[in-house]
């Protein structure tokens, strides 16, 4: 059964099937209905996406709509609008006869609006001698009128669905966030377990993200980021338990230890020899690298902590409570002196690995105390670093200068 009316155009634009298809779609008005005009605007407005629509397209909607003197569309009044193209042009903010034609037609496709073609294709209207508009040509605004709640339900659906999109994409920013700073934390604490792999899979869940993602990539990754996040925090977990567990021992640790920051029981650790006991022997390689190991991670701890303070008085302004009483804050303050001078946390690690963990909180004091002559902290402790490996590299110069430096080189000789 025909429902909707079926035109042809004028001129050299081609009737398809796909046009009379949509014209049949469009089924008249029920009597006494109408609609505010505004209102159907802006519910295309929001679903403007559904129909593949141009913000031009827009634009040209709007001119339309102001041909219409009514403000509500309703079938007694008649929903053909006539304007010229020079009149569209001016309410459309002076788009160009091609964009304005361009446009014209993917509204006609989007099944907005209907064109009503003249014999000759010009649009102009038939009047009575009363002045009402008995026939007019131009462009029908009815099918508007006739899908208003089909366009309130896709203006509502498309509403959500951008409120989902943008949720989501703030859940997987908290959780990026939650993720890349634990992990931080763990290398930079010396937490156990493989966080190289794991920041390897955090790189990797991101990169397959695309760099314009829909909602339904967003919230794959989301997922993803998520048992990421849960993984790293169980982790996390099973370490603070074990340090738990091992509270007691260290307390107990620290009671017998010197309060003397300065103590050399403190700062240089006895081989076995030296307390007398017997060491099982050990092929002569291996003894050699153990050996050149303990002798470069020596070299820092053989000097007071008291004199690294005083040739690296920056430090104690970062140290827990702002001030550092032993090797255990110092260290701590480093961790926040490598993060404000950016030296990445596999470059400080390295660094712990290769002088022992006090070796590197003292050569970061250093650089502190240098960084305005230094341009690259992260490329300087790389550097120290492998001479450290190569057994290449004494703190002890370093030190001498920057109290020489400070005034203090004359003290310390005398």
């Amino acid at each position: 059964m025909q429902t909707g009316h079926v035109t042809t155009p004028f001129g050299r634009r081609p009737a398809t099937l796909a046009l009379v298809k949509g014209q049949l779609a469009i089924t008249a008005p029920s009597p006494g209905a109408r609609v505010e005009k505004w209102k159907v605007f802006r519910d295309v407005c929001e679903a403007r996406e559904r129909f593949g629509l141009q913000d031009r397209a827009l634009a040209v909607l709007d001119a339309l709509l102001t041909f219409y003197p009514e403000p509500q569309l309703d079938q007694d009044h008649g929903l053909v609008v006539f304007p010229s193209n020079a009149q569209l042009s001016v309410r459309a903010h002076g788009i160009t006869e091609s964009t304005l034609r361009r446009q014209l037609g993917a509204l006609v496709d989007a099944g907005l609006i209907q064109r009503r073609d003249s014999p000759n294709g010009k649009r102009y209207a038939h009047r009575s001698r009363d002045g009402v508009i008995e026939q007019a040509y131009g462009f029908d605004l009815s099918p508007l009128l006739t899908r208003a709640a089909e366009l309130a339900l896709l203006a509502q659906e498309v509403a959500a669905e951008r409120v989902r999109f943008r949720r989501a994409k703030e859940a997987l920013t908290i959780c990026r966030r939650d993720v890349r700073k634990l992990i931080t934390a763990a290398i930079e604490e010396g937490a156990s377990g493989n966080w190289l792999d794991v920041e390897m899979m955090y790189v990797g869940i991101l990169g397959r993200l695309p760099r314009y993602p829909d909602r339904t990539q967003v919230e794959a990754t989301l997922d993803e980021m998520e048992l990421l996040r849960n993984d790293v925090i169980n982790l996390l977990e099973m370490q603070l338990n074990t340090d738990y567990m091992h509270g007691n021992a260290i307390q107990n640790e620290r009671h017998i230890q010197n309060s003397n920051t300065e103590s050399i029981y403190e700062l240089e650790p006895s081989s076995g020899k030296e307390q007398g006991e017997s060491l099982p022997e050990e092929p002569p390689a291996k003894r050699i690298g153990v050996e050149q190991k303990r002798a470069n991670a020596e070299q820092i701890k053989s000097f007071p902590l008291g004199m690294v303070l005083r040739a690296c008085p920056q430090i104690v302004d970062y140290g827990p409570g702002g001030g550092i009483s032993n090797w255990r804050e110092l260290m701590t303050a480093a961790v926040v002196v490598r993060s404000m001078l950016g030296v990445s946390p596999s470059a400080y690690e390295e660094a712990c690995n290769a002088m022992g963990p006090e070796n590197a909180a003292a050569a970061m004091a250093c650089i502190l105390e240098r960084s305005n002559y230094i341009n690259s902290a992260g490329g300087y402790l790389r550097d120290l670093t492998k001479r450290s490996e190569r057994g290449e590299f004494s703190i002890g110069p370093m030190l001498m200068s920057l109290l020489k430096a400070n005034g203090d080189g004359n003290r310390l000789a005398g």
